[in-house]
């Protein structure tokens, strides 16, 4: 009798456990999935941003409208990648737009009444500041997948993964981090 009353409390013990760990993956993916949720409220507000600095720039540039029908053009790739579920092409696109984000105080300079248009300031200022929030979201969401693949990787943790691996293991990708460089960083030894 008292063997069997070990076992049980025994069983309820690994029961509680299992689902603790369960509920602290899952709790983590749905971190990363708002943390690419927010990347993407980012990425909308930057493109809106931009429609709106072309309607400004309109009137001083003919020469640069072609940076900012690129900007239009890369927006469209991204959306389609996204749609598609190409995730490296999609990030491809969105950091090409902010490359040409970087560019723009150059262009700036080169039109005076641009410079001075107030309308054109706030927007520059907003673009900066978009571009900052972006690149925090950004780590914010690979930061969690790293406490996630850590998490996921640890001894208890990962029996439960391979037992409910349809559901917790997740393969998520970088923002700005390529395949190489990700290896590289997990296969990183010190050296005594």
């Amino acid at each position: 009798m008292e063997i069997l009353l070990i076992l049980i409390i025994v069983l309820i013990v690994l029961g509680f456990w299992f689902i603790t760990v369960y509920n602290k993956l899952i709790r983590m993916i749905e971190e990363v999935n708002n943390n690419n949720k927010q990347i993407d409220i980012q990425l909308d507000r930057r493109f809106k941003v931009y429609e709106s600095l072309i309607e400004v720039v309109k009137k001083y540039m003919d020469y640069e409208k072609t940076t900012l029908k690129d900007v239009v053009a890369l927006r469209g790739q991204a959306q389609k990648a996204q749609q598609s579920g190409d995730v490296k092409a999609r990030m491809n696109a969105e950091d090409s737009i902010s490359k040409i984000g970087a560019n723009l105080n150059l262009v700036f300079e080169n039109y005076p009444d641009l410079k001075a248009d107030k309308n054109a300031l706030q927007l520059q200022e907003e673009i900066v500041n978009t571009e900052n929030k972006l690149t925090f979201a950004k780590q914010a969401f690979n930061d969690s997948i790293e406490r996630y693949e850590a998490t996921r990787k640890s001894f208890f943790e990962s029996i439960v993964v391979s037992m409910m691996s349809a559901k917790l293991l997740k393969q998520f990708t970088y923002w700005g981090i390529t395949d190489e460089e990700r290896t590289k960083q997990e296969d990183y030894k010190v050296k005594l």
